[in-house]
């Protein structure tokens, strides 16, 4: 009996850890800010701008490249070498809340 639910066990865990890895995209946009959004994503001015309006409170925000999606970052500690970046992410994104949470970030080739 206890085998059975030591192998039980072992085999939920691994779904969740297979199900939430299935989560994850890989896609390419910029770090923004809540105030500016989309507005200077692609744009090279953007970086002073964003930098100002983060540390003037506003919160970071992932911009999708091919949409122009705004999405609030769950993790902002994870962009912070980023602010106003071309980047990529690979993150697990939560529709409902139109939120991201960042796995890994570098800059966008």
């Amino acid at each position: 009996m206890k085998r059975v639910l030591v192998l039980l066990t072992a085999f939920f865990a691994l779904t969740v850890l297979a199900a939430k890895a299935a989560d994850s995209t890989t896609i390419n946009g910029w770090i923004s800010d809540a105030m500016c959004g989309a507005k200077h994503a692609g744009s090279g001015a953007n970086v002073a701008c964003v930098k100002k309006c983060i540390e003037g409170g506003e919160a970071p925000v992932f911009v999708d490249e091919t949409k122009k999606e705004v999405w609030t970052i769950d993790n902002p500690e994870a962009v912070k070498a980023f602010y106003g970046d071309h980047v990529t992410v690979t993150a697990t994104a939560d529709a409902a809340k139109k939120s991201v949470h960042i796995e890994t970030i570098s800059e966008a080739k």
